[in-house]
């Protein structure tokens, strides 16, 4: 008989695409292309807030480090998960999958506490215009991104040390395309309730305080606007504020409907699904609805593609 130590998984395997063997190249193809455009979008979207000093401001300070943590974030799954849809095994180490585990909740953390900050600026932007280059400082802005990637780089080693100290002996294999939380929780061969309750309150408290904090923003916001006199300038603050609001409709309801729900209701395929839809659609959503639908930013991106063209001339 083996040995525990002996039985000890040291590889996990992926089975997030089993059902799927015919089609895996054609998903290869397609998942190749959204990433290499979404790289290019963000790309452009942050050499372009860079390049032009008009959109040197809070707002696109936030954006620009929402498109490198959202780069990053595809980063750390979509290319491990385009390899593995042309291999025959997919596998990844054990200290991959805590690797890979601990970065992409770090990154995700982050952007729920980022998505809070902008929601603050936003506020400050309407509710204080006299004061808003005074409240919303480069120190300012740079503290705020500082403590949203404290909180999530908090949260992600707590949750990752907790999920990869439980004895994994029996089963290997995750019915996902990466390692998130419940389907390495599901193979672990046993977890306390007390561990299954400390990540559920962490993965509560980081959806909840920063929508909460966004949500109150917005009540003042909302009640702000509503008191402007002309129709063109409630209608200028709100286009400000609409493309915010989509993005933490789409980013909390997907993360809600993952990390929220009772163990009982798990299903592999539904989370796989969702978790597609944030890993890879919502990375190639976000840079449209914040940047290249706005009047701002195209003009600025004329600007600096104008620049490029005229340097060689001279």
């Amino acid at each position: 008989m083996e040995s525990v130590s002996e039985m000890v998984v040291r590889e996990f395997v992926f089975l997030g695409f089993s059902s799927l063997a015919g089609l895996q190249q054609l998903l290869f193809v397609i998942f190749l292309l959204l990433y290499l455009f979404t790289l290019g979008t963000n790309a452009i979207i942050i050499s372009t807030i860079v390049l032009d000093r008009a959109l040197h401001t809070p707002m696109y300070f936030f954006l620009t480090v929402l498109s490198c943590s959202e780069t990053c974030y595809t980063f750390v799954i979509v290319p491990k998960m385009l390899v593995d849809l042309l291999a025959q095994k997919k596998t990844i180490s054990f200290l991959g999958c805590a690797v890979q585990m601990f970065t992409f909740l770090f990154l995700g953390c982050s952007h729920s506490f980022l998505l809070a900050a902008m929601g603050y600026d936003r506020y400050v932007a309407i509710c204080n215009p006299l004061r808003y280059t005074v409240l919303m400082g480069h120190g300012v802005c740079v503290g705020l991104v500082a403590a949203a990637c404290a909180c999530g780089f908090t949260v992600a080693q707590i949750i990752t040390s907790l999920v990869f100290h439980l004895p994994f002996h029996s089963s290997n294999q995750l019915h996902h395309f990466f390692c998130d939380i419940s389907p390495v929780l599901k193979v672990a061969s046993c977890h306390t309730h007390l561990s299954q309750i400390v990540i559920f309150m962490l993965c509560a408290l980081v959806l909840v305080i920063p929508l909460s904090l966004i949500l109150v923003s917005y009540i003042h916001v909302i009640s702000a606007i509503l008191q402007f006199p002309s129709t063109l300038g409630r209608y200028k603050a709100f286009s400000t504020c609409a493309s915010h609001l989509m993005v933490v409709t789409v980013h909390y309801g997907c993360a809600s409907f993952i990390y929220l729900r009772p163990q009982s209701n798990y299903s592999s395929s539904q989370d796989a699904l969702i978790s597609m839809s944030y890993s890879i659609l919502t990375p190639l959503f976000n840079p449209m609805i914040y940047s290249l639908r706005n009047k701002e930013f195209k003009s600025a991106l004329h600007r600096v593609v104008g620049r490029m063209i005229s340097l060689p001339q001279h």
